[in-house]
């Protein structure tokens, strides 16, 4: 129930939680990227994904055939939930999995023709999504926002340690 969830309890500028009121930042990050998910879910819903799918796309686009234990340690998530999501995906035909022929142990995971017919439509969600987050900035508040949430970023690294580690740049080290 939204009414009682506490990230929902406090409209944008008004008071916050009592449990909140030394974190107001925090509390702000929470919910904006609680209704950027819920957003984006929306917009995935149409292409046949769920939120997370896409970035689990997003990777094996740019580096094709991956190794599930490199995937599940760059989306830094549980290796039960990513196996869920790939067993999701393969019966949808977005994703294949096969032995790797280096290490009959391992398991190669990739994309299928029908899971790269996607890649335009999360392109669209994705841009879609941040002109409508972004709407009312200019230029130049664009900038500094995206400047502070690197900010952000990096102070949270050191807290989120290995768990919050992202993927290295596409080509970089697939």
């Amino acid at each position: 129930m939204p009414g009682n969830d506490p990230v929902c309890t406090a409209p944008a500028g008004g008071p916050l939680p009592t449990a909140a009121r030394g974190g107001p930042v925090s509390h702000a990050l929470a919910r904006v990227a609680r209704m950027h998910r819920i957003a984006m879910g929306r917009r995935l819903r149409d292409l046949g994904l769920y939120p997370g799918q896409e970035l689990m796309m997003m990777r094996l686009w740019d580096c094709g055939a991956v190794r599930q234990s490199e995937l599940i340690q760059s989306l830094g998530l549980d290796p039960s939930t990513v196996t869920k999501m790939l067993q999701r995906m393969e019966q949808c035909g977005y994703v294949q999995r096969r032995p790797d022929p280096a290490d009959r142990r391992a398991v190669l995971v990739e994309t299928t023709e029908k899971g790269q017919a996607l890649r335009l439509g999360v392109e669209g969600a994705w841009s879609d999504l941040e002109t409508a987050t972004l709407a009312g900035l200019g230029e130049a508040d664009r900038a500094e926002l995206a400047r502070l949430l690197g900010v952000l970023a990096e102070n949270l690294a050191e807290e989120a340690g290995d768990e919050g580690a992202c993927p290295p740049p596409p080509g970089a080290a697939c």
